[in-house]
């Protein structure tokens, strides 16, 4: 996934005093920008507790990553480096996201409905994007931009709401089961037609590609997994080493994110794909262990690597995009709230996905389940740096999922508290 770079000028850089004057290859100014995101990453999660986690850390990284990016303060640049560092953090979430996927749910009656409601998620994105196409009166746009703005309003961010959920309280409940589905189909189904569909080959041959990719990617693991169980002392050695310096198992999972990872930028698949069905293996290579690995990941990767994923993200919007189209960028919050909010609310109350719901829990799904950032953050990147979509729009619509994350759990948690008075 490529997002849209802005590299510091030499005489922006040496104007803050901060940045030296370099080159996107140049290691000085790397370390002082990789210094100045770590610092951004650090403070985010007290920014967090000041507002009693009414805004999330997520958003937090978002806006210092604005803040010490190239189209604020300047403090930071997005180099060659950075970008390597920022493509390890964008796998990291994407593989833990992958790890919340349970995969018999997914297979079962409620992962059906939920897949049903996505789609026509997507149909109405499709509609509404021409639309919003046709009233803006642009000319010659092609399918591939409607898809990828459906793709970007039909997003559930399943990672980023765990905690929200958690703290909330509704983990183990029927809304918290049905947001866990929708999240679930929510970052599968954009991630696979992103694939699908934004490529710049033909369905057929990106549908020809993935199910190469697919059978690629169960080939690599199977053999060495075949291999491991005919010599049990590789497997022994493995685990013994996890409760090491040596981290075996992590190095293990590391591999495969590496891999697969590799495997999808060579077949001209985007990464997000490898990293998420690196995540999906190792869930279902691990079941004895995962709680282990589950830890472990959480702590490489919300440590470091996924906060820069976040900050260099901000660092990319363009804050004069925002200022000049700040009605679009409100009509773009209310359109992922209709496109994917509404049909969520809609099944809840009529069918249900786990059970049939009363308007207020089904509003409450219809909430949390329209709550995307990351997969927006994905399709943006490989939108604008492929021209589908320009760079302006693609700032607009991160911010707008940053908003989403921001303003819809918080208003069903409200909304879950004032039912809970009024009973």
């Amino acid at each position: 996934m490529n997002m849209p770079i802005t590299i510091l000028a030499a005489t922006d850089a040496t104007s803050h005093g901060l940045v030296a004057s370099s080159t996107a290859t140049d290691t000085e100014g790397s370390i002082v920008s990789l210094f100045i995101i770590a610092a951004a990453a650090a403070v985010a999660p007290l920014l967090a507790s000041l507002t009693h986690k009414r805004v999330p850390d997520v958003v937090w990284l978002l806006i210092l990553g604005v803040a010490v990016g190239p189209n604020a303060l300047g403090f930071a640049s997005l180099t060659e480096p950075i970008s390597v560092f920022r493509e390890v953090g964008m796998g990291m979430l994407f593989l833990i996201a992958g790890t919340e996927i349970d995969v018999q749910e997914v297979h079962g009656s409620a992962g059906k409905r939920s897949l049903a409601t996505w789609l026509a998620c997507f149909g109405i994105g499709l509609a509404v994007s021409w639309v919003a196409v046709a009233a803006s009166g642009t000319t010659g746009v092609g399918y591939s931009t409607y898809i990828a703005l459906a793709i970007a309003l039909t997003s559930t961010a399943l990672g980023t709401l765990l905690p929200i959920l958690m703290e909330a309280g509704v983990m183990g409940t029927t809304i918290g089961k049905a947001v866990l589905v929708h999240g679930a189909i929510g970052e599968l189904a954009p991630i696979v037609a992103m694939s699908l569909l934004l490529s710049a080959r033909s369905p057929w041959l990106s549908f020809g590609v993935l199910m190469f990719f697919v059978l690629a990617t169960i080939v690599a693991v199977a053999i060495p997994t075949r291999f491991v169980l005919r010599h049990p002392e590789i497997g022994r050695t493995i685990l013994h080493g996890a409760q090491t310096s040596q981290k075996t198992l992590m190095r293990v999972v590391m591999v495969i994110l590496t891999g697969l990872m590799a495997l999808s930028a060579v077949l001209d698949l985007d990464m997000v794909l490898g990293a998420f069905a690196a995540g999906i293996i190792v869930r279902a290579l691990a079941p004895g262990n995962f709680t282990m690995i589950e830890g472990e990941l959480r702590t490489l990767g919300f440590s470091f690597l996924i906060p820069l994923f976040f900050v260099t993200s901000g660092m990319a919007i363009s804050l004069s995009a925002v200022a000049a189209h700040p009605f679009l960028l409100v009509s773009l919050v209310g359109a992922i709230l209709l496109v994917r909010g509404v049909p969520i609310v809609a099944l809840e109350r009529f069918h249900g996905t786990i059970e049939r719901v009363g308007w207020s829990d089904a509003t409450r799904i219809g909430l949390y389940g329209a709550t995307g950032l990351p997969i927006i953050v994905a399709v943006t990147g490989l939108a604008s740096s492929t021209g589908i979509i320009p760079t302006w729009l693609a700032s607009l619509l991160v911010v707008a999922g940053a908003l989403s994350v921001l303003l819809f759990p918080l208003l069903a948690f409200l909304l879950g508290r004032a039912v809970g008075k009024r009973g």
